[in-house]
């Protein structure tokens, strides 16, 4: 996205009212968030589950200390690798942000963070901890299938059943509560954010030209010190780490191990990040039809 482009959507956008912007990895959701609030004021909000932990800056793309200079910046690296961040979390550190003070420009690639702020979020009770090391071990033994199996049918149609952190949640949800997970989201109590208060903004990717930007940026965090950081969480490292989420951190943790090259390794990471891209866009395409459609790539 050129400066030409961003200066139009600015010109577009009441000052008054927050911004939503909503797109898969790598394209170019976090510049626009930047102009924005450089150009006509605000704090810019992570709403990305990958850049809330604290021992992945690189890795995750999060802002660098010279963007953060240009405008307030706020929910970017603050969790510890270890905790188990939830919407609900965020959701509860985002309210204080929402009620005056600077505009909320709320930038990120987690529709579930999205759709808990504009649609809201049931209340459903924190998961035991001996339950969550349970079905860990479910997970690791019997995969994902595992776990769908003993999840309610109205629950299977709601989630991503090929996300094994959504499958986990709501097998978790109905074996502590004995309510499905559909069940508490029937009750869910009203947004804080409403959709027609705000001004929410979806980037649309071409395909093959994600691909390449995805490819690219990779190459660059190689570049900028991912090796480094992922040689900094060595000590300590488990694959069940919450923050092993992030794409490409058990890649190069591999090749640091040596299991693996750092070509295969690269090559890995960036075919991940391209899935993880495509069921961002699916997401985004099945649940934002109401937010307006920022287009980069060739069409």
């Amino acid at each position: 996205m050129v400066g030409r482009d961003m200066d139009a959507i600015v010109k577009q956008l009441d000052p008054e009212r927050p911004v939503l912007i909503a797109g898969p990895t790598a394209s170019g959701k976090s510049a626009l968030a930047l102009a924005i609030a450089a150009r006509s004021g605000g704090i810019v909000v992570n709403a990305d589950a990958l850049q809330v932990f604290a021992n992945w800056r690189v890795l995750t793309a999060r802002p660098s200390a010279q963007e953060e200079a240009v405008a307030p910046h706020a929910l970017y690296g603050h969790v510890a690798r270890d905790h188990a961040y939830s919407v609900g979390e965020w959701l509860r550190e985002v309210a204080p942000l929402l009620k005056g003070g600077a505009r909320p420009i709320i930038t990120g690639g987690t529709g579930l963070y999205f759709a808990a702020l504009t649609d809201g979020l049931a209340d459903i009770p924190p998961t035991p901890k001996a339950l969550r090391a349970e079905a860990n071990a479910r997970l690791a033994e019997g995969g994902i299938d595992a776990l769908l199996a003993e999840i309610d049918p109205d629950t299977r149609t709601r989630i991503d059943t090929l996300n094994p952190a959504r499958v986990q949640r709501a097998w978790e949800v109905l074996r502590a509560t004995g309510r499905g997970l559909a069940a508490w989201q029937d009750e869910t109590p009203a947004p804080l954010l409403p959709l027609e208060t705000a001004q929410p903004l979806v980037i649309e990717a071409e395909r093959d030209w994600l691909r390449d930007r995805i490819a690219r940026r990779f190459d660059a965090m190689l570049a900028g010190g991912a090796l480094d950081e992922a040689r900094a969480n060595l000590p300590g490292w488990s694959d069940r780490l919450p923050a092993a989420k992030a794409i490409g951190a058990r890649e190069l943790i591999a090749h640091l191990q040596g299991r693996i090259g750092l070509d295969s390794a690269r090559d890995a990471a960036i075919i991940a990040s391209q899935q993880y891209a495509k069921r961002q866009r699916t997401w985004f395409r099945s649940r934002m039809s109401g937010w307006r459609a920022i287009f980069m790539g060739t069409r």
